[in-house]
């Protein structure tokens, strides 16, 4: 079927175009079938249907149709109906909790990054993968088959270190004091790091106040081999590219298959050529994961795919119920992580967390000896050699490396959370804090978040502040406060939670 060429300019992830629901019948495909559009180019895609945004005779291509077949739209293009991708029939598979081989996984990876699948075809991937784990076979499979669909970094010189959290803990900026401490002691550490997606601000979001993020494969191996690590975006590479494709999906469905964790974790390390990997665990209320024996299960399984990649992969479980440091949100956090680096001193969590998991590398790496890598990691603070690094690196990257604490603008508009009653902080709500921090604009709004005054176990007087709360715009403040107000993000002892009263005193 010949058809004149709409272009819609809107950005849909994928290949889709839009038919007439006449045309559609014509053609006989149904929302959700492919049709194959041919040029002087040709590709398939996904079809939307509509009975009155594209008149009879036209096709609707989105954004991503128009910049692949790259042409004027003066004449028409040849529309014809095309088959459904073998993956799909993989999919099944899974689905009826069949046994897959390395290829069929591997023809599933590459229909994702190719954008072949639709969302519902990937939903139902993803939520197979939920309630059918993979094996240990075809989650390596899984892992590999994501390294190989994407670019890889292959570096002359060993070993590489890698680190990554599994998250969940608001404040968690140990990346921006791990990284410099591991290369400036000798060793090279390219941090792929992500966005925040429900947190209040990922390594990348905080790096990116100190030096531009986003850099191509290439381009970070020159920067790591020059200077000896990175912090960067790694939405920004084509590293593991099926991996952010899933997480757009499992975002909404709330879900995420232990297969595809481990797959994820574990292919953005492979792709960068770590040799040596450390990742932290946090345990405890509010944390991804619930318990010790949760997080011990996770660390086993991690090894044991590092194993069958070829990696050395150390786990820490670590204490996950309260948050890092004393800050949440992008600019706070930079703040706090450069003021440990300039003067050696800063909270006990986030200098003694970052000085154990960079003490792990250490030793990983050879460069400390065993039992003796938490102490080189206190001595390169102290001694200036990691903010030196840190500096190097942002300097690399595009940034300024004289910027120092005090240069970080945080929002100007700020309201203070008090204590209801006299007491000590016996609870802290990590959830209801990066909700907090995000109502008040992080991690958009960079200089949004929330600074704590008192932590779990210090003691408090009533009407004293415990959290301030930063915004840059004063209706986002104001929404923020309404709501800690409403709902306190922490409980003081002797607290009153609640007022139930007898129906019967309300009635007279």
């Amino acid at each position: 079927m010949q058809l004149k060429v709409q272009p819609l300019d809107i950005k849909v992830g994928k290949f889709k175009v839009v038919l007439n629901t006449i045309d559609a019948k014509e053609l006989g495909v149904n929302e959700g079938d492919r049709v194959y559009v041919k040029d002087h180019e040709s590709l398939t895609a996904i079809v939307d249907t509509t009975e009155d945004m594209i008149a009879p005779g036209m096709i609707g291509v989105y954004h991503e149709v128009a910049e692949r077949l790259q042409r004027a739209w003066t004449e028409p293009v040849e529309v014809m109906p095309a088959t459904r991708p073998k993956s799909t029939e993989v999919i099944k598979k899974m689905m009826d909790q069949e046994k897959l081989t390395e290829d069929e996984i591997y023809l599933v990876v590459k229909d994702i990054v190719d954008e072949s699948l639709s969302d519902i075809e990937l939903s139902s991937f993803i939520t197979s993968s939920y309630i059918n784990d993979l094996s240990d076979d075809e989650t390596e499979w899984l892992t590999k088959a994501m390294i190989d669909t994407g670019d890889r970094i292959e570096f002359e010189t060993h070993p590489i270190m890698d680190k990554h959290s599994i998250g969940g803990v608001p404040g968690n900026k140990i990346s921006l004091l791990v990284v410099p401490i591991v290369a400036a002691n000798g060793l090279l550490i390219p941090k792929t790091s992500s966005r925040a997606i429900t947190g209040a601000g990922g390594t990348a979001d905080l790096m990116e106040i100190l030096a531009p993020v986003e850099f191509n494969a290439a381009q970070i191996k020159e920067m790591t081999e020059k200077v000896g690590g990175v912090i960067v975006w790694g939405g920004a590479t084509n590293i593991a590219p099926a991996d952010d494709k899933l997480i757009r999906i499992e975002y909404p469905l709330s879900v995420d298959p232990h297969c595809q964790l481990l797959a994820s974790i574990m292919a953005k390390k492979g792709a960068v050529g770590a040799d040596n990997v450390v990742i932290d665990i946090p345990t405890g209320a509010g944390t991804k994961i619930p318990n010790v024996q949760a997080g011990r299960k996770l660390a086993r399984d991690l090894i044991n795919l590092g194993e069958r990649l070829g990696m050395n992969v150390d786990c820490a479980l670590t204490y996950g119920s309260s948050p890092i440091g004393r800050t949440v949100g992008p600019a706070l956090e930079v703040i706090e992580a450069l003021k440990v680096l300039e003067t050696g001193e800063g909270p006990n969590s986030l200098i003694e967390k970052s000085a154990v998991l960079a003490g792990m590398l250490l030793e990983m790496g050879g460069v400390a000896a065993k039992g003796q890598g938490h102490n080189l990691a206190i001595e390169t603070i102290k001694n200036g050699k990691a903010l030196a690094k840190l500096k190097q690196i942002i300097e690399i990257q595009g940034g300024d490396p004289n910027v120092t604490h005090k240069d970080i603008v945080v929002g100007e508009h700020t309201a203070e959370l008090r204590a209801q009653t006299n007491g000590y902080i016996i609870e802290f709500d990590n959830k209801r804090l990066v909700e907090i921090a995000r109502l008040a604009g992080a991690p958009n709004d960079k200089g949004a978040g929330v600074l704590i005054h008192k932590k779990r176990g210090e003691s408090v007087e009533k009407d004293q502040p415990v959290l301030t709360i930063y915004a840059e715009k004063e209706w986002k403040l104001s929404n923020a406060l309404v709501n800690a107000q409403r709902d306190m993000p922490l409980i003081v002892e002797g607290m009153l939670l609640e007022r139930v009263m007898d129906v019967r005193e309300i009635q007279s």
